[in-house]
């Protein structure tokens, strides 16, 4: 009896742990690989001038529950700070403002492990405090910041191929910079529900074309029932094999005939079906235009492909034997990889699923021919099947951010570019092409910045001069004018909101670039708080 009893009783069911409850929508967003290596991260903070910017975008990683922070700032909270910063106190007051918001902070949190420098009365030193941790994920640094600070930042960076993430915000103005390590590849770009749908219809492989062929071989024969719940991309497969008898062998990729294409599918629903019209035709008819079509490479992929390695950090990823291997499975097959995903449509349940399985059996043995393949290269027994997988299901939107083309951002040329005319400076503001005749153009926000990154202090007449010396042409713009003299006004002082909001787009830039999830902006954000206007601008 009692096995009876146990036999019949049904498996304890486990909901969700308070770890996932906690972190429940952001797990949704990017999954738990993506959750591991935000808790696996360490930001360092580099906090200057007012401090609130660079507070608020830490706030906005701790949060979701970073692994650890540092934040590096000298300064002692005064009166002013109060008034711009929610992580600060009166009991604050006199201390350490790195101290006190990293307290403040980590209630937020309190699984996220927080540190402060300096300590124990001693002057901040930064080079010590990077020391203390060669492996900062991400390093976050708010302007005004001194020349040997900036340099000892950019020094590491370059060394530990660490992103850098420049952040200033004065007034009503605000922006930040991505500085990457080299070229950043996105496997996981996330892209729309709607593009990612690659049912082969034109190339089908011989497990699909005889499931469909099977599927249709009585077709006018078929119970109402049957007919209506033959899946559509089962009738497209077999309304192609009919065009293209009667076309020469041609598929109706045109214009004109996938028009007379959709009107011949058409032509063979019935009118008549008592179950309430043949929705699978009409299924099929609306994804014509976007199904039938020629294989093709994105722009992104193309770039992939075409990318010359230019050093060792690139010679010893794997991801890029993975993309060697992908290009000769694409030279070979004239396709990428089958991701393995379909749409839902309408169909009995038992066809349903034998359609996801063999094009998930596709998917598999794709990228298992991908897999074997950079295993055969020199480094390949390094690579994970996991991460080929992920790459051909995600081929087709792979992205690569490619920091290289202009990595002497504006920042690097301040010491030289604002005290005399320099061609190499001059070349770059000829290589924004159209973006000082815009009207409305962020970009003067952006110099004008710049020309206070070291002294918060100018005056509008500073601005523009150290401005005219850069790029003359941009001084005789009424924008650039109101642009310094809103600068000048704030004099390095913080707007909360302004911050709150820049530091928001901070923090989920940052996560991007953690998670290597989704597209990071490439590589200038610049924010008119006056007018409400973001512009992202490669400088």
């Amino acid at each position: 009896m009692t096995e009876v009893v146990m036999s019949q009783t049904p498996p304890i069911l486990h909901g969700p742990s308070e770890k996932e409850k906690k972190y429940d929508r952001q797990l949704r967003l990017w999954a738990a690989s993506g959750q591991a290596a935000l808790e696996s991260a360490h930001i360092l903070l580099v906090n200057s001038g007012a401090g609130t910017v660079g507070i608020e975008a830490l706030k906005n990683l701790v949060l979701p529950g970073i692994g650890k922070f540092t934040i590096a700032d000298d300064a002692v909270v005064n009166e002013a700070d109060l008034g711009v910063n929610f992580f600060l106190d009166e009991s604050c007051l006199g201390k350490l403002r790195s101290e006190s918001s990293a307290k403040l902070l980590q209630e937020l949190n309190p699984e996220v492990q927080s540190d402060y420098f300096p300590k124990n009365g001693a002057p901040l030193d930064l080079r010590k405090v990077l020391q203390t941790s060669p492996t900062f994920t991400v390093i976050l640094y708010t302007y005004p910041i001194s020349r040997e600070n900036l340099g000892i930042i950019e020094e590491y960076g370059k060394e530990h191929k660490t992103p850098l993430f420049a952040i200033h915000s004065a007034g009503f103005y605000s922006y930040f910079r991505i500085n990457l390590p080299g070229t950043f590849p996105v496997v996981d770009t996330h892209p729309e529900v709607e593009k990612t749908t690659d049912l082969r219809l034109l190339s089908p492989w011989p497990e699909l074309s005889q499931f469909a062929e099977e599927m249709t071989k009585d077709i006018d024969s078929l119970d109402n029932h049957k007919h209506g719940h033959i899946p559509y991309l089962v009738l497209l497969l077999h309304f192609l094999k009919k065009w293209r008898s009667s076309h020469n062998g041609e598929d109706p990729t045109s214009t004109k005939d996938k028009k007379e294409f959709r009107a011949f599918v058409l032509s063979h629903m019935r009118s008549d079906n008592p179950e309430g019209g043949e929705e699978n035709f009409q299924e099929a008819e609306a994804a014509i235009n976007k199904n039938v079509v020629a294989p093709r490479l994105e722009d992104g992929v193309k770039e992939i492909f075409d990318h010359q390695l230019t050093n060792e950090y690139e010679n010893r990823s794997t991801f890029w034997l993975v993309v060697a291997a992908v290009k000769r499975f694409y030279e070979k097959n004239g396709c990428l990889p089958v991701p393995g995903a379909i749409p839902d449509m309408k169909a009995e349940s038992d066809v349903y699923v034998k359609l996801q399985r063999i094009y998930k059996n596709k998917a598999q043995k794709d990228a298992r021919e991908v897999f074997e393949a950079v295993k055969s290269m020199p480094g390949g027994e390094r690579a994970e099947f996991a991460d080929v997988e992920l790459f051909c299901k995600n081929a087709r939107f792979v992205r690569l951010i490619n920091a290289t083309a202009n990595n002497k951002g504006l920042d690097s040329l301040i010491g030289k570019s604002f005290i005399a005319k320099d061609a190499e400076a001059e070349a770059m503001f000829e290589a924004t092409g159209g973006a000082f005749s815009m009207p409305k153009s962020n970009l003067f926000i952006y110099l004008a910045l710049l020309a206070t990154a070291h002294n918060p202090q100018a005056t509008a007449d500073d601005i523009m001069e150290a401005t005219h010396k850069l790029a003359p042409a941009v001084t005789q713009n009424e924008r650039m004018l109101q642009s310094a003299q809103e600068v000048a006004r704030a004099q390095g002082g913080e707007l909360h909101n302004i911050s709150a909001f820049t530091g928001g787009m901070v923090a989920q830039e940052t996560i991007k670039i953690i998670t290597k999830q989704y597209i990071p902006i490439d590589n200038t954000c610049i924010f008119d708080g006056i007018s409400s206007r973001c512009q992202v601008l490669h400088l």
